[in-house]
């Protein structure tokens, strides 16, 4: 299968919202249900002060997180998929939901907490080496980054261990390996940033 070599446009997640409202299944299926739990469980402190989630679609998943952070941030490039995480999360006010772009919206930090969950493959090289610097930028230090990929086949410009291992490479300079989990399905690593010079 030939890999894209561009950025997956706005438009393509436009077209796949227009036509399902949770076209992955959020709400759903035991395999998202599954790795929530384990992406929960893979966390390596029990709260964080102020958590980033970028990618969040309608939400389900920041729901969850929102119970182990005092401040969450969550972001998506599609206006449909992000006011419908902001009306699942409306009972939270230490949940904000916004609509943007990455990397270009990357917000300011300092966030103790990254979690970049399933979307790290839709970024050609020159994006995927921008967010990898933005998030060296906000994240604290001895702050945690959890990488979660899905491990099928796809077109997207990287494969899933390709984005987690780039990830890794190219933010040797600001975290390390904590640990990490695999199942046939997905991987889960999760960094440590280092602490501050």
């Amino acid at each position: 299968m030939t890999r894209r070599t561009q950025t997956l446009p706005e438009d393509y997640f436009r077209g796949i919202y227009a036509s399902d409202p949770d076209p992955w299944h959020f709400t759903s299926s035991p395999y998202e249900r599954e790795k929530y739990a384990a992406t929960l469980a893979a966390l390596p402190q029990p709260r964080y002060r102020s958590a980033f989630e970028p990618a969040c679609s309608i939400g389900v998943f920041t729901r969850a997180l929102s119970e182990r952070c005092a401040r969450l941030l969550a972001t998506d490039l599609v206006p449909a998929a992000a006011e419908a995480a902001q009306a699942r999360c409306a009972d939270r006010p230490h949940v904000e939901i916004r609509q943007g772009t990455m990397p270009a919206d990357w917000p300011t930090g300092p966030f103790d907490l990254i979690v970049l969950s399933e979307f790290l493959y839709f970024l050609a090289p020159p994006d995927f080496a921008e967010l990898v610097r933005r998030a060296g930028e906000t994240i604290a230090p001895g702050g945690d980054i959890v990488l979660v990929h899905w491990l099928g086949e796809t077109d997207y410009p990287l494969s899933g261990d390709g984005a987690a291992d780039g990830f890794i490479r190219l933010s040797a300079a600001f975290a390390q390996v904590l640990s990490q989990s695999r199942t046939p399905d997905y991987r889960i690593d999760v960094l440590r940033a280092g602490a501050a010079s």
